[in-house]
């Protein structure tokens, strides 16, 4: 059997090389632009060990260290992606800022234990070769994979694109949309600079940092009720956006916040990305505490009102989405003045919310007089 026959029953089976190679290389070449990011944090890429079956790097700082990885995926974000390049007809294939949800899924949760990212791999697995054929959808994916990489300081030095047709089918009417996730590596140098909650004690205050709107938590449910109405995505919110348009407003990523605190040596008791479970997971050490939220922001995501007026309850908004707050940093007392101040220089509006108390491990979300149970 010649190698073209091989080649050619492959593809029938689902797998096409010919058809998936564009969109590696737009990977590659996005990839490569990303290389020299983690260099100031003293993380060297090996370029003789790119494109080979792994990445070598290197820390060149004497400095004691340790390394934190964590693995994340996207969820089902990228299927209103889809939904939208399908029905808008604006010609955009809302991608380019899939990348940043993506790759902070996992950026957002490995400075949690005060580690900063330096390394970044991906997997973009699709149920079909002729997904990746798309030039402008595949363009705009690798560059907002950049984009995350220039914010957090990362390298994309390697990732994976598989066709999974026996795997990865999308619900209609979405015709094909691939499952997306990746794993960050960190440093953490010097090691008495990781955050593991703890230190976390009574009387600490709950320090939060403002979210850009839905990030990539609740997605299911935004997805199961806009399915319900009669525009779909295309439904049109009092900001004027489509509700497609807000859901899909990229994640913001807290990476130089955490970085700014600690050139400030900010003493930091405990870090938390405000992503599944909501409100509820700030209640996240398996300690006796009560969580006591004494004041909110002031203004609401507008997505996340308008899940509230078409009947999803406020119990189950502060337990799916992150109403507004999307990460949380745990303090004494005394550094909460130099902790806002500190964030606000880094381009963040941070707020004190309330503070850590003994009692029952739960959360008092005092401005609307709900008691939320831990997650176990």
């Amino acid at each position: 059997m010649s190698k073209q026959t091989v080649k050619s029953e492959y593809a029938k089976a689902g797998v096409d090389y010919s058809k998936i190679e564009p969109f590696k290389m737009a990977m590659v070449n996005a990839g490569k632009r990303t290389l020299a990011f983690p260099n100031k944090r003293g993380v060297h890429v090996e370029p003789a060990t790119l494109g080979t079956h792994g990445v070598a790097y290197r820390y060149v700082r004497p400095t004691p260290h340790l390394w934190c990885a964590t693995q994340e995926g996207l969820g089902n974000k990228n299927w209103i992606a889809e939904w939208m390049y399908q029905h808008a007809g604006t010609g955009r294939t809302y991608y380019d800022g899939i990348g940043i949800d993506t790759a902070l899924m996992a950026a957002n949760d490995v400075i949690c234990q005060g580690a900063l990212p330096v390394i970044y791999t991906d997997e973009v697995a699709a149920g079909d070769s002729e997904w990746f054929m798309d030039e402008k959808r595949s363009k705009d994916l690798a560059e907002s994979f950049y984009q995350a990489c220039k914010i957090c300081g990362m390298a994309l030095p390697a990732g994976e694109s598989p066709a999974l047709r026996y795997l990865v089918k999308a619900e209609p009417p979405v015709r094909s949309a691939p499952s997306l996730s990746g794993c960050v590596i960190g440093i953490i140098a010097p090691p008495d600079k990781i955050v593991t909650g703890q230190k976390l004690a009574v009387g600490d205050r709950i320090v939060g940092a403002t979210s850009s709107g839905l990030h990539a938590n609740g997605v299911s449910l935004v997805i199961h009720q806009a399915l319900k109405l009669k525009d779909k995505f295309l439904h049109l919110l009092p900001n004027g956006r489509t509700l497609g348009e807000e859901a899909l407003v990229p994640t913001r990523s807290y990476v130089r916040l955490v970085e700014a605190l600690q050139e400030n040596n900010i003493e930091i008791h405990g870090l938390l990305a405000g992503t599944g479970g909501g409100l509820a997971k700030i209640a996240y050490a398996k300690k006796p505490f009560t969580y006591r939220v004494k004041r909110w922001v002031s203004e609401i995501p507008p997505l996340f009102q308008f899940m509230r007026e078409i009947g999803v309850t406020l119990e189950d908004c502060l337990t799916t989405f992150n109403w507004g707050i999307g990460f949380y940093v745990f303090v004494p007392e005394k550094e909460v003045d130099r902790t806002i101040e500190t964030g606000r220089k880094a381009g963040y509006e941070l707020l004190e919310l309330g503070q850590v108390e003994q009692g029952e491990r739960r959360v008092i979300f005092e401005p609307e007089k709900i008691t939320l149970a831990a997650i176990k």
